[in-house]
């Protein structure tokens, strides 16, 4: 499983040392504990649930702390139809400049309202919980991104194409 927490380490806000969330992930006996870069991408392995592993893991790292992120999972097998699923990959478009939105319903919730062509270049397409955003002028300077970040009662986390990837890869491995 992927945990993605949302806000973590960001503009010197919401801070969680990757120590401490392994800890808090240990000591709830998860296994094959993992974090990648410090913006609160865990691997992990359990039996429970996503569903019950977010709420346990959101619970425990708010009693640890003076953080409360949101906490999205994906099992393994949801990561990699997320990745195979991509469909700005299936057109060809450049892998750096792609992100995906983890939300917690479903991702046209995130685009309700907004007029997408008026964002050309950059563009967004929601395929079930996630939200592929293809953003050719970086994330730093989109509008869309900002926008899709402002609809009210979306609850998610954005991570960009590499680390959507690499985090897969580790649960590939702990997956043995």
């Amino acid at each position: 499983m992927v945990a993605l927490l949302r806000g973590i380490n960001v503009g010197g806000r919401g801070k969680l040392p990757m120590a401490d969330l392994r800890a808090i992930a240990t000591d709830l006996g998860y296994d094959e504990v993992a974090t990648y870069i410090q913006s609160g991408n865990l691997v992990l392995t359990s039996r429970e649930s996503a569903a019950s592993v977010a709420r346990d893991l959101a619970a425990a790292i708010a009693a640890a702390g003076d953080v409360s992120p949101a906490v999205t999972v994906r099992t393994r097998s949801q990561l990699a139809k997320i990745v195979r699923d991509n469909p700005f990959l299936a057109r060809g478009e450049d892998a750096g400049l792609q992100h995906v939105l983890f939300t917690e319903g479903p991702a046209k919730a995130a685009v309700a309202g907004l007029d997408l062509p008026s964002y050309a270049p950059e563009e967004a397409i929601a395929v079930g919980h996630e939200l592929y955003l293809f953003l050719p002028n970086g994330v730093g300077r989109s509008k869309l991104a900002v926008d899709v970040g402002r609809q009210k009662g979306v609850v998610g986390t954005m991570r960009n194409w590499r680390t959507v990837t690499t985090v897969l890869a580790m649960a590939d491995d702990a997956a043995g």
